[in-house]
Order: C-alpha cells, then sequence, then structure tokens
C-alpha cells in the first residue's frame, strides 16, 4: 500500500522503524556510530528517504553538548564535519527529534546509523530504564 502526499504526486512507498531502549553512552569528542539503525531498499534509485530521528532521555553528565547525525553507510549524510542536532541543556535530561530527506540513488539495501560525539564529559541516549529511541525510515516516490 502506498500513500500519497497531498498536492506532491509523491507516496511513501514503504516505512521501517528501529527501536531501542539500550543506554548509549559516549565520551568520543569525534562522531561514533550509537548502535541505532535501520535498513531500507529503495525501490527506485529516483526515491527519497526521509530519515526521522526520535532520541528520548538524553543527558551529558558535565554539561557538555551532545551533537547527534546519521549516516549512509559510511557517509555523513549532513555532509564531512556536519551534524543534524545539538543538545545541550546543562546537565538536564532531555529529547530531540530531527529529520533528513536523503537521496541515496540506489536500489540496493541501504542502512541508516545514528551518530553521536560529546564536547565534554559522557554523553547518553536513552539513559535509564524503558526509554524509547528510535529511527524511522520512509522511503518517497520520486518525480
Amino acid at each position: 500500500m502506498s500513500v500519497s502526499l497531498y498536492g506532491s504526486g509523491q507516496t511513501v512507498l514503504q516505512t521501517l522503524q528501529s527501536t531501542t531502549t539500550t543506554t548509549f553512552s559516549t565520551t568520543s569528542t569525534s562522531y561514533v556510530s550509537s548502535g541505532i539503525s535501520a535498513s531500507i531498499t529503495p525501490q527506485a534509485t529516483t526515491s527519497k528517504v526521509l530519515v526521522t530521528v526520535t532520541l528520548n532521555n538524553i543527558y551529558n553528565n558535565a554539561g557538555g553538548a551532545n551533537y547527534y547525525t546519521v549516516y549512509r553507510g559510511g557517509t555523513n549524510i549532513a555532509g564531512s564535519g556536519n551534524n543534524l542536532s545539538v543538545w545541550y541543556i546543562g546537565t538536564t535530561e532531555g529529547s530531540c527529534c530531527f529529520q533528513y530527506l536523503d537521496t541515496p540513488s540506489t536500489t540496493s539495501s541501504t542502512t541508516y546509523t545514528i551518530y553521536m560525539y560529546v564536547t565534554s564529559g559522557t554523553g547518553y541516549i536513552s539513559i535509564g530504564s524503558g526509554y524509547l529511541s528510535s529511527i524511522t525510515l520512509q522511503e518517497i516516490s520520486g518525480s
């Protein structure tokens, strides 16, 4: 089943989601994989992939900034050295959500993974018990 996007002539061809309640932490000051990933096999090379990331109960024990991005395979889709989201609220726990519309130009299985780094201290995703974080992939037909 496909879902038409109002007025765009495009449709959502498939939706895939990966979720976790496992705590991830890092002290790395350069991007490292969080292990949160999902794979999709686009139906056409003209398709786009809408990547939606929801991170819950994120935290930094030293009040540093947590930076997040998404990699397609080994490539940062925000561009080399760039990020898609930053979270900085001192040492208060919080959450963030961000999206990116990617053009993978392939019909091969493609994996998207959330990466993270910190400016100081230890940064966390889903710290505590039962906090759900996710990555959702939606294939959008090309036009």
